[in-house]
């Protein structure tokens, strides 16, 4: 009789610690908040299509979305950066790799890298999340901002052309042309080009273009664009223009004529002012999308592209004293900054 005790008692037992551990981590998952998707290790491969502030600024906020959807670098993220260094060619060729180590993701930071993402890896449908592009729309990444229907989607960092070309008007109340200098290949530049055009000619502007290919034509680019007697350029988020801005900037200076920029660290390099998007908070968001599919609660299909809604003025105080202008009444408010050294 008590051994049958002991066996039943030693049955209820082990019993009882079994379904202890089956659920053992369900609750530990619960009582901390962490799904059990976000404690999953995963990997994911970045391509940043080049050295620059803003598409730097993208990837800090990246990982700072990353982390706070649920996943750090060096704990359940690893991160395999690779960087383009502006070369389509090279952004071709690091997308092929990372494509062929089956990661669980691959983010593109810039227009170029994204197209290189995702033609490498639609067949086998890796997600891709994108960030800091301008018209994934036009650039066929996805079919709608709203319903991408393809592996990609991300976050896009449209212009406030019309405010731009209001400061513009602002600062420069008597000029009459507008010199615009962009790649060829880039599509996003190409369509900013396009709505500028129309914007710039309800406020009595007349936008002079001077394209180039690749990074060795943007100093003799910017040279001839001034040439043409323009009374400022204004930048987008061309990568190849922003990456050798000096080059623009020495032209320009040579001209006597300002530049104005697209985001906060063009003024800070030189230019004359921008309505400027924030980047680092651009990309934390692209990064809550990605931690969204990482854990399996959105697929990049379904999941909208986000849309940057707002910019803020910023001007250059060193660049209007040496151009010899003066602030109008109207951005008086606006974010001041002096001249990187």
């Amino acid at each position: 009789m008590k051994k049958n005790l002991l066996k039943k008692a030693s049955a209820f037992v082990m019993a009882a610690f079994l379904a202890m551990a089956a659920t053992g981590c369900g609750s530990s998952s619960s009582s901390t908040g962490v799904s059990s998707a976000a404690s999953e290790k995963k990997t994911i491969g970045v391509i940043q299509f080049a050295t620059h502030p803003s598409l730097d600024n993208c990837y800090e906020g990246f990982k700072e979305g990353l982390a706070e959807g649920g996943f750090k670098e060096g704990e359940n993220l690893t991160i395999d950066f690779q960087n383009a260094q502006g070369e389509t060619a090279n952004a071709d060729m690091i997308a092929k790799s990372l494509a062929a180590k089956n990661y669980d993701m691959i983010s593109a930071i810039a227009t170029p890298a994204a197209l290189s993402a995702y033609g490498a890896t639609k067949n086998a449908g890796t997600p891709v999340v994108f960030t800091a592009v301008n018209d994934p729309v036009g650039a066929q990444l996805v079919k709608s901002l709203d319903n991408p229907g393809t592996s990609c989607t991300g976050s896009s960092d449209v212009l406030p052309l019309e405010a731009q070309v209001k400061m513009i008007r602002a600062f420069l109340p008597n000029a009459k042309k507008i010199g615009i200098l962009y790649t060829t290949s880039e599509p996003n530049s190409i369509s900013m080009l396009e709505k500028f055009k129309g914007i710039a000619a309800d406020e009595g502007f007349e936008v002079v273009e001077q394209g180039v290919t690749n990074s060795s034509e943007v100093a003799s680019g910017a040279t001839a664009l001034a040439a043409k007697g323009v009374d400022c350029f204004n930048n987008f988020t061309d990568n190849n223009v922003v990456n050798n801005l000096s080059s623009e900037l020495q032209a320009a200076k040579k001209a006597g004529i300002p530049v104005f920029g697209s985001e906060v660290e063009q003024v800070k390099n030189g230019c004359l002012a921008s309505q400027s998007i924030d980047y680092v908070a651009l990309g934390k968001q692209t990064g809550l999308m990605a931690a969204k599919i990482l854990k399996g609660e959105a697929k990049p299909s379904d999941l909208p592209v986000y849309t940057v809604e707002d910019a803020a003025p910023v001007y250059n105080e060193t660049v209007l004293q040496e151009m010899g202008l003066s602030l109008p009444s109207e951005y008086q408010t606006a974010e001041k900054v002096t001249s990187a050294k």
